[in-house]
């Protein structure tokens, strides 16, 4: 299977709006944002978006439920052969008969279609034509979803102890729109900024039951329990965890009627201790965010007001002196696991860079660090300071928010000095 071209995404609200792929030749192609494959016949450009389940819902009869998120594609139906939608369901008990399908929507009418095959993750579909379409199901159980736990912790005050936990089913659309609610977060003017907790993020969550997060010593939590929906809601909701001690600190999912636990970890002293000192940062004002790297040409001006440098100025100011080992380092260090998709959506290098890398170096932190030595190399000449390099790496969802963070912060330190 091969990866479609990034495509233009646009986003307002908590919605998907559009989504546009142009790809470029016959094959397979899966979007990076949504989940969804395409199978196209030739060179073709493939406009999406994801709608609410909300609208469709009068549509279902019986005991068909919904597995996915529903999609309205908009594409040459004689070039676009099939579509695969993206579902979390657990499949591993098999006592659980599933039968998948699809609902149409033509006319204002659901139909329900049957589904050509499915696999653990993607229930795929032969196009007969192109409007509202989308994965159900039907089982003899309640139904299972893989579900991901994910923390995030507020930074920027002193002896703060403060946490976002999101729910969501393990799918790409999900996990996406989670980073997005965090980043608008980050992106406020009430001095908050949150940055992931790494810990084991996978459970098993099953469809319309309340979860309750509980911890250890106790804090304050809200709201008291949360209700796991497996399709797309236009708000993703979060237990807000706030303690007025310090670490370690145990957090357990449990489910509110039978108080059984499907999720825990603990944060320890080390997840948190490097942030504590952190003052709290001012967001630069003018910086506009852009929804997906496809459009940051449109926006490279990271304002210089707020930087104390005057618009007309620009010109005359002396280029900022390129990123030194030591800062590439700490960026090294707080890059995540797809720090191979940012060497090649980000940072220009090839995969030849990536294979020449791997052959030489075992340690995966070297890695990272000899990735970014790569692309500060092969900059023009005082192109390659901590602002080139956030412009690269800002608002694409594969790079961390603490790779984000730790650049903003050395960008004030150069500024302050």
């Amino acid at each position: 299977m091969s990866s479609s071209p990034p495509g233009k995404c646009l986003k307002i609200g908590y919605m998907w709006l559009f989504c546009r792929l142009q790809l470029d030749a016959e094959g397979v192609y899966e979007c990076s944002d949504t989940g969804l494959v395409f199978e196209v016949s030739q060179r073709v450009k493939i406009t999406y978006c994801v709608l609410s389940w909300s609208k469709f819902s009068t549509y279902l009869t019986g005991s068909w439920k919904f597995a996915g998120p529903i999609f309205d594609v908009d594409c040459d139906p004689s070039i676009l052969k099939s579509v695969q939608f993206p579902h979390s369901l657990c499949l591993a008990d098999k006592d659980n008969e599933v039968k998948f399908s699809v609902l149409h929507v033509k006319n204002s009418c659901g139909l329900i279609e049957p589904s050509a095959d499915h696999s653990g993750s993607h229930v795929r579909w032969n196009v007969s034509s192109l409007s509202p379409v989308g994965p159900i199901v039907q089982t003899s159980k309640s139904a299972e979803h893989h579900g991901v736990v994910q923390v995030f912790k507020e930074v920027g005050h002193e002896n703060s102890f403060s946490f976002r936990v999101y729910l969501a089913g393990n799918n790409c659309s999900d996990i996406k729109d989670i980073r997005r609610a965090v980043r608008r977060a980050n992106n406020c003017k009430n001095n908050k900024r949150y940055i992931q907790v790494d810990k084991p993020p996978t459970c098993m969550l099953e469809e319309n039951r309340r979860y309750r997060l509980i911890s250890e010593p106790m804090g304050h939590i809200t709201p008291e329990d949360m209700l796991f929906s497996p399709v797309i809601v236009e708000v993703k909701g979060y237990f807000e965890v706030f303690f007025e001690e310090s670490p370690p600190f145990k957090l357990s999912l449990t489910d509110a009627d039978s108080s059984h636990t499907v999720w825990t970890a603990t944060i320890r002293e080390g997840d948190c201790v490097h942030h504590v000192d952190e003052t709290p940062k001012k967001p630069s004002k003018g910086r506009k965010r852009q929804s997906s790297t496809s459009e940051e040409e449109l926006c490279h001006k990271h304002s210089k007001k707020a930087r104390g440098i005057d618009e007309a100025d620009c010109n005359v100011t002396a280029a900022a002196p390129d990123l030194t080992d030591q800062q590439l380092m700490q960026v090294a260090k707080r890059m995540g696991r797809e720090w191979k998709v940012v060497a090649i959506s980000c940072l220009g290098l090839s995969k030849q860079d990536l294979e020449e890398m791997e052959a030489t170096e075992e340690s995966v932190t070297m890695l990272k660090f000899n990735m970014l030595e790569r692309w500060r190399r092969r900059q023009p000449k005082g192109k390659a300071g901590i602002q080139d390099l956030l412009k690269c790496l800002k608002d694409n969802d594969d790079v961390p928010n603490e790779v984000i963070a730790a650049l903003d912060e050395m960008l004030q330190k150069n500024s302050a000095t």
